[in-house]
């Protein structure tokens, strides 16, 4: 698998809707298995016991959960995730 280089500004894109006006966006293409790890991984997490130096590291979290839970990977099985997770660990290197 090769990784996806690091996101530029010219990257970004606008999003509207939402009530303080229009955010920049990123557009990500993770592995579909690194997002069904995230997801669980977030899903079973209490993000007020997650070490934090700013709170809005926190709300990244969060809003990170909020757009994974928009995908078809919420309904992952239990082999599913465990399949997913094996495929992200294997030949970490580190």
């Amino acid at each position: 698998m090769t990784r996806h280089s690091a996101l530029t500004w010219q990257d970004a894109s606008m999003e509207t809707g939402f009530p303080w006006g229009s955010t920049p966006t990123v557009d990500l293409r993770p592995w579909r298995a690194d997002a069904i790890v995230l997801f669980d991984w977030l899903m079973s997490t209490d993000l007020n016991t997650v070490p934090i130096t700013h709170p809005a590291q926190k709300q990244a979290l969060a809003d990170l959960l909020a757009r994974l839970e928009e995908v078809d990977i919420i309904e992952s099985t239990g082999e599913e995730i465990a399949a997913a997770q094996a495929e992200v660990a294997k030949n970490m290197g580190w």
